[in-house]
């Protein structure tokens, strides 16, 4: 589904991510964890080319971006590989002066020129997936943050996306917000949904992700399925980061 090779992206003279190459399976959740400043969102935002690097490959689906890609000339990939990659940020996003329905009918209707009532169909329906089936003429400012961060999920089904990025979906939420959130993301894994998710949960990196990648100083210094990261760290960097997130 997704595959990056060798990625390299710089601040100027700062290299942010230092050559990380990572596989995501169709179907697979991939977490991504470790100390802030490490490269975790540079990197999610580079898969799906909100960011341009500067060395490496990213393969979405059939499409690659590379160094040359170009935000202007090569508008039509990185529309492709947005229809085929979801983002969901940490931030919601959503439009204030629109409904809960409208701000999810929007891209369907204007990027894919779908109909309003199939459009309105399907968004009601992932409303009531996601538990806000009654909200869909409510606006923004009447939900609370669990409620929006879970808007702005149902936001990116509606695209149908073949896999969804998140960027520390629950990182601005009190913990009963954030649980919220979080079972909604693992409700979507055990449905299938191929997912990269950058997160601080390691109750969901553990419990929900079939791979997790610790990243620190710009490298994917350990990776490995959930019980090996978690139970055997190798890296000196991992057993740090899970000792102090522990504490927290």
């Amino acid at each position: 589904m997704i595959v990056v090779d060798q990625l390299i992206k710089r601040h100027g003279h700062l290299e942010v991510i230092k050559g990380i190459s990572l596989r995501v399976e169709r179907g697979e959740v991939a977490a991504i964890i470790g100390p802030s400043g490490g490269g975790k969102s540079t990197f999610l935002r580079c898969i799906n080319g909100l960011e341009q690097f500067h060395g490496g490959t990213v393969q979405v689906g059939t499409h690659t971006l590379t160094p040359a890609t170009h935000p202007i000339r090569d508008l039509g990939r990185l529309q492709a590989v947005r229809k085929t990659v979801g983002f969901v940020f940490q931030q919601f996003n959503l439009f204030p002066h629109l409904t809960v329905l409208e701000n999810c009918t929007i891209s369907p209707i204007k990027v894919l020129g779908e109909s309003t009532d199939s459009a309105r169909a399907r968004a009601q329906l992932l409303l009531t997936r996601v538990g806000l089936g009654s909200k869909g003429e409510a606006y923004p400012k009447d939900l609370s943050g669990g409620q929006q961060q879970r808007v702005a999920i149902a936001r990116t089904l509606v695209m149908q996306p073949e896999c969804i990025l998140f960027d520390e979906p629950t990182s601005a939420l009190d913990p009963v917000m954030a649980n919220e959130v979080l079972g909604v993301m693992s409700d979507l894994a055990r449905g299938g949904q191929t997912m990269v998710v950058v997160t601080h949960s390691m109750t969901f990196a553990k419990n929900v992700a079939s791979h997790v990648h610790v990243f620190a100083d710009g490298f994917d210094v350990e990776h490995g399925p959930p019980e090996q990261v978690f139970n055997q760290p190798q890296h000196a960097v991992t057993r740090s980061f899970l000792k102090d997130a522990a504490q927290d």
